[in-house]
């Protein structure tokens, strides 16, 4: 079979498959108006198996989003309000002493299911989020001498707030990492200003949302979206940009000399992979195009290019920075 046959027999399984993306954005979409972006990214966090961390000011329905996206899927769903006082126990879990017995017994914590809600995960100390990473990492948890492996799927979707830093503790960069995107949520239009404004203002509670989408479709869809087609022009395309983050000089970005203090890791070039080939399952093809590495890279790299004080005596952030990246390196 010709690699244009076989990618046209994709093309038809993914149409097959992607059949619950309309309904499920129907569902979510009788709750939260607008926000397309944040919406489309989160789906894309499922189908690519990677965290999300949503950053934006207090009101833009970010944890309403994830709460509606786990009311429209029959799966498990924890919520954690992440507060200074948090202990790790009260996310992993713990082992309890029977005094009768004398044995211990495990008391798993909310991080044991299939979506987990982070609320303001800045908000916890370090060692709060250290006990995180085995879990977002490895999705196992290890309490005691025993290794407990976490539901499949799993999926953390965290949420922050960039304004109020009074009680809050900057993320461990080795914890960022481990988002495979991090969303700007920004403000609705005027028109889905006044749509809001319509529906919401009440007393009542807010429509009731089915469930149009089961962890089977989840896991069947991940093993399409491994498939698709990404050309070695592409894949080059993918690291070549990564690579821009670490030598800026040599992709010809002498502009960004001693702005970058780190570069995106391996783990960038991974998840920007994932990432496009779930957009194009969203997008409903069979392949990868490099619009889709402009569309989903800078939620990609965002979070994992350090900036250098330079760059902020300089007042140029890291959108700055990644947009220059993409706009420099040549599209194949």
């Amino acid at each position: 079979m010709s690699d244009a046959s076989k990618v046209s027999e994709l093309n038809d399984k993914v149409a097959a498959a992607s059949h619950w993306v309309q309904p499920l954005q129907d569902e979510i979409g009788k709750v939260i108006i607008g926000q397309q972006y944040l919406v489309s990214r989160l789906i894309v966090g499922l189908l690519a198996n990677g965290h999300v961390l949503l950053e934006g000011v207090p009101g833009l329905a970010k944890t309403l989003s994830v709460r509606t996206l786990a009311s429209a899927m029959r799966a498990q769903f924890s919520r954690i309000q992440f507060t200074p006082d948090l202990l790790p126990a009260d996310v992993v879990g713990t082992l309890i002493y029977n005094p009768r017995s004398g044995d211990f017994f495990t008391r798993k914590g909310p991080v044991f299911a299939n979506v987990v809600l982070a609320d303001e995960i800045n908000r916890a100390p370090a060692k709060v989020q250290s006990a995180l990473l085995e879990a977002m990492q490895e999705r196992q948890v290890t309490l005691g001498d025993q290794t407990h492996v976490l539901p499949k799927p799993f999926i953390v979707l965290a949420t922050e707030n960039p304004v109020d830093q009074e009680g809050t503790y900057p993320l461990p960069e080795a914890q960022v990492d481990r988002f495979m995107l991090k969303l700007k949520v920004g403000y609705p239009s005027v028109k889905e200003e006044r749509l809001i404004l319509d529906r919401m203002a009440s007393t009542q509670a807010l429509p009731e949302v089915s469930a149009v989408l089961g962890l089977e479709d989840i896991l069947e869809a991940r093993k399409l979206v491994d498939q698709i087609h990404m050309s070695d022009a592409v894949r080059d395309y993918i690291v070549k940009i990564v690579f821009a983050t670490r030598d800026p000089e040599g992709a010809r970005l002498e502009r960004l000399k001693g702005l970058i203090r780190y570069g995106a890791s391996p783990r960038a070039t991974i998840a920007l992979a994932l990432a496009a080939r779930a957009w194009a399952f969203l997008e409903g093809r069979a392949f990868v195009v490099p619009d889709d590495i402009k569309t989903i890279g800078p939620d990609v790299l965002r979070h994992r290019v350090l900036l250098s004080y330079e760059a902020e005596a300089e007042e140029i952030d890291t959108e700055q920075v990644v947009a220059k990246i993409f706009d420099t390196v040549p599209v194949p």
